[in-house]
């Protein structure tokens, strides 16, 4: 299976789903449910094509919906699904697949650990589709809702999609029921006297049918948020100058920080704790001391980057709290400034910058005056 392609159906108009647009270009979250599918695919390194099928009237939506994905170029379907699913197969006898993917764009979520078992299992079947075991007791009424039977459901399944097939078999199939009604693209093989084979499908890949469902979708889409906590820690040692700056303020001092960059012991700290929390490595990764870019650079710059991680990473900084630890300069006096110019670096309320200095009561590298360390946390929350 070297070429492999997927086939959307995006033609139907959805009336269960509710009042709105057809329910394939309606919203969840940020992107519409047709992107989401579309992305569910490309996300998958086998697939070489994708193809949509649309009705002739929602191309504006189309266009809008898909906007920069590259894709085959969309096709109109026809009045049932089976005649869309027929157009799309030739739109793709171009791009000569030797498989295909056939999807309906109702199911805008699709795992990519179920395409990985299609395809796998499609190396020795001609047709392969996903399917959930029925659970619950299946009963069987009268036309008037009245139990007539309890049906055995030992060896039932509810199917899914995609269903893979091999591209060749699946279109023959097509021509030779050409006008005949099928519930899905499997049946036809099935008619065609060959075996469709079952993989366990994936209850994340939820049909889009009733207004319900679209509410079980959008929380599908909100990214959980988990409270994060990063730590960090830094040492400069004191060398000739006449002040350091601590957490972005410069303080007169008899002596300054070593250091490659301004050597903000401060800033370092609360750069690491905020790359700790969304697990992003530490500042050296990311700044290495070999790079002569960052000799004498202001610390702003790596808590900005920082910052910017988490933000790119779908996180919220709620706090941070940095301990400078020295035996002088005293940090009393510049408290409310150094918070001040945290809150303002990270964009957030000074109530929730927290900045304080302890000594190590003449012990230590710290109380010999022979230089500064900085403890920092900092609470994210993040996916």
């Amino acid at each position: 299976m070297t070429k492999i392609a997927v086939l959307i159906v995006a033609a139907g108009r959805g009336s269960r789903a509710g009042a709105g647009l057809p329910k394939q270009y309606r919203q969840l979250g940020k992107k519409t449910v047709l992107r989401h599918c579309v992305e569910s695919f490309q996300k998958h390194p086998a697939i070489k094509h994708i193809q949509v099928v649309i009705h002739p009237d929602d191309k504006a939506l189309y266009q809008r919906s898909i906007d920069d994905l590259t894709l085959l170029p969309p096709i109109n379907g026809g009045a049932e699904r089976q005649q869309s699913v027929h157009e799309g197969l030739k739109a793709l006898q171009e791009s000569q697949p030797d498989a295909v993917l056939i999807h309906d764009a109702a199911r805008p979520f699709v795992p990519i650990e179920l395409i990985d078992r299609l395809i796998s299992a499609l190396e020795q079947e001609v047709a392969v589709i996903p399917g959930i075991p029925v659970v619950d007791t299946v009963k069987r009424t009268d036309n008037n809702q009245v139990v007539v039977e309890t049906v055995d459901r030992t060896q039932l399944y509810r199917v899914q999609t995609p269903q893979a097939f091999r591209y060749a078999e699946i279109v023959s199939a097509h021509r030779l029921f050409e006008g005949q009604q099928f519930t899905d693209d499997a049946a036809l093989i099935e008619a065609n006297g060959q075996t469709v084979k079952i993989v366990v499908g994936d209850e994340r890949c939820l049909k889009l049918t009733t207004p319900d469902d679209f509410i079980r979708a959008k929380e599908m889409t909100e990214t959980k948020q988990l409270p994060r906590i990063g730590s960090g820690f830094d040492v400069h040692r004191f060398g000739p100058g006449g002040h350091v700056t601590l957490c972005g303020i410069e303080i007169p001092h008899d002596y300054g920080l070593v250091g490659h960059s301004d050597a903000d012991v401060g800033l370092h700290a609360l750069t690491d704790a905020l790359l700790g929390a969304v697990a992003a490595g530490d500042i050296g990764q990311h700044f290495p001391p070999s790079d002569p870019q960052w000799r004498g650079a202001a610390s702003d710059k790596f808590l900005k980057h920082a910052c910017e991680l988490v933000s790119k990473r779908g996180g919220e900084i709620i706090n941070v709290d940095v301990t400078l630890i020295c035996q002088a300069p005293k940090i009393g006096p510049h408290r409310d400034a150094m918070a001040s110019r945290i809150a303002e670096i990270l964009e957030l309320p000074v109530t929730r910058v927290s900045v304080k200095a302890t000594t190590t009561e003449e012990l230590g590298f710290t109380g010999r005056g022979e230089g500064i360390a900085a403890q920092a946390v900092a609470m994210v929350l993040a996916p």
